[in-house]
Formats: C-alpha cells, structure tokens, sequence
C-alpha cells in the first residue's frame, strides 16, 4: 500500500517522523512539495520506498541500509552520506558530498554534482559502493577514496567534465570517465589509462542502469572512449610516515 503526504512547510523532525510511521506499515510513501527538509530516508531498511517530489534537504539517504530512493527534482549536499546499501535515483542534479563515505549501494544522477563527491568511499568483500553522474563533477572527485566505483559520463558538456585535483589521496577503487582528464586536473599519486574489458563489462552494467532510469541512449554514450583513473599505491600517504 502506497501512502502520499503533502510536506508543504513541514518542518524536517515532524516530517521525518510521520514517515517512519507510515513506513512500519506500508512499503512506499510518496511526499509532494518537498522543500529542503533534511534527513528524508535516513537509516531506511531494505523493501521501503520514498518517492520525493521537489528538493530535499541535507543527508538525503544517510545511513540508508537498503532502501529505494527516488526523487523527481534536484538534491542538496551530502545525498547517501555514509550509506550502507540501497539505491538512489535522482532526476536532477545535487550539491556537494554525495555519497560522503559510502559503504554500498548505488547512487544515480542524471545531471552534475558539486565538489568532493564521492569522497571517502570504501568497500568490503562483497560491498561495492556505485556512483553515476549524469553530468559533470567539482573539484576534489574521488578525495581519498578507499574502494567503490565512480563513473562520471559528462553528457551535453562542451567543457571540462571535472574539476581539479581529482582523486586526490585515492587508495582505492576506481573512477571512470567518459572522455580524457586532462593531466592538470590530477595529482601525481593517479595512475590514468585505458579501461580493460573487464572495466568496460562493469562500466556497461551500471550505464545501462543509468538510460533505463533517464531514458537516455546506450549506444551514443558508449561510442565515447572511458579513461580510467586509480591510485598509483594502497598507501599514497607512507612516505609521510616512514623513511623506508
């Protein structure tokens, strides 16, 4: 059963709280006239769904353990902020910290994101986090990642798809881009090269995600060559530490 509430000028706590009211007893809740509450579908387990209609706040998804999260407009900073698995659909773009040390689960943007997505990302055994952008990414892409995977497509960009210093302090994980990062745009501790088959199998699986949820076009984004972008040592930092 499906459950809808008018947020109008709700105040976040309120809000919050009548949702995870309706969600003990029903599988989605849809909210319309969202307007920068905060904390939407914090923590929210998996087999629930939150449709959001209009912008929301801050740590949109935070913490989420598996839940569905789909918002028809654009996001603000820190989306996914350290979330433990789920999905998140975003038909818009969002602002900084998206995916702030995200363990798993996936994250969609049909447009751009700000500066330092990404950042601290990890994964473990089986717990791949993913993130797709639409668009293009700020400054600091992949800061100090740790695992998980970062595919930036950079579609309708007549410029630069990324900022500066991309990837710096990676240790982990991959990002990939469509098209070339020009070499003033990263530090020196990242390695970038041309993708593998096996890079181009993963990449194909989460763009194909991608033009299901935007209705874009498969075959024209992947005419464009991927660069892919690791760390040059699991330990970047051990000359800091040690003289050896």
């Amino acid at each position: 059963m499906k459950k809808t509430i008018e947020v109008c000028e709700r105040g976040f706590k309120e809000l919050n709280e009548e949702i995870k009211q309706l969600l003990e007893n029903s599988k989605e809740v849809v909210l319309n006239g969202v307007f920068g509450q905060r904390y939407i579908g914090d923590a929210m387990p998996a087999g629930k769904t939150i449709v959001v209609h209009g912008t929301p706040g801050n740590d949109m998804g935070a913490y989420m353990d598996g839940g569905h999260i789909e918002v028809f407009g654009n996001g603000q900073d820190a989306v996914g902020n350290t979330m433990n698995g789920g999905r998140i659909i975003i038909h818009g773009s969002v602002g900084d910290a998206l995916g702030y040390a995200m363990r798993d689960g996936e994250i969609y943007v049909e447009g751009n994101v700000g500066y330092r997505c990404g950042i601290h990302m990890k994964e473990f055994e089986q717990a791949r986090p993913v993130i797709v952008i639409g668009g293009s990414a700020g400054s600091f892409l992949g800061e100090y990642m740790a695992g998980g995977i970062v595919i930036l497509l950079g579609r309708g960009m007549q410029q630069e798809i990324v900022g500066s210093y991309v990837a710096t302090g990676i240790h982990g994980g991959a990002i990939y881009v469509r098209g070339e990062v020009p070499a003033q745009c990263m530090t020196k501790a990242v390695v970038s090269e041309a993708c593998t088959d096996e890079d181009m199998k993963r990449i194909s699986t989460y763009v194909r995600n991608y033009c299901k949820f935007f209705t874009a076009d498969f075959d024209e984004i992947m005419q464009v060559p991927f660069t892919k972008l690791r760390a040059i040592s699991s330990r970047p930092f051990k000359s800091m530490y040690t003289n050896n």
